[in-house]
């Protein structure tokens, strides 16, 4: 599967919608919007991320939007965070997807956050070369509770 990532464009958002929707992704990822189905915060959001000065990408798989990877933050704290479609999960695109944003982006450290059981996650990171530097807790409203997160971190 050929794997690339490009600009935002307006009809990706429509996508990306859908897919943080699914309750399957949602339970996964843990650390979502309060209320993902709230389609004005979620046009809100993507306003203010596409306007920053982050690196916001469409993920593709053969052309088709399979979902988006960025960096965001101040220098020096600056995170990566991904989300691919749940119908691609575990075919390496995720991997990919980062791979590629990592070379697009090459300042460094970088830092990463995910679900401690969120194995998929964690594993990509590692495959990108990000290290687990520490754990913290908070609050995940995909679960209704707090959890445990697995905090990464990627040196030059």
């Amino acid at each position: 599967m050929n794997v690339e990532l490009r600009e935002v464009h307006d009809s990706d958002l429509p996508v990306f919608f859908r897919q943080m929707n699914d309750p399957e992704a949602l339970h996964m990822a843990a650390f979502v919007p309060k209320d993902p189905a709230d389609r004005d915060a979620f046009d809100a959001h993507w306003a203010k991320i596409r306007s920053s000065a982050d690196v916001v990408r469409t993920v593709l798989a053969d052309g088709d939007v399979v979902g988006s990877a960025a960096v965001y933050g101040v220098p020096g704290e600056r995170e990566v965070t991904y989300w691919v479609d749940r119908a691609y999960w575990g075919k390496g695109i995720a991997t990919a997807a980062l791979r590629a944003l990592l070379t697009e982006v090459p300042e460094r450290p970088l830092y990463a956050r995910a679900a401690s059981d969120n194995v998929g996650s964690l594993r990509v990171l590692e495959k990108c070369g990000f290290r687990a530097v520490a754990t913290a807790s908070g609050y995940a409203s995909a679960r209704g509770a707090e959890i445990e997160e697995t905090v990464f971190l990627l040196e030059g």
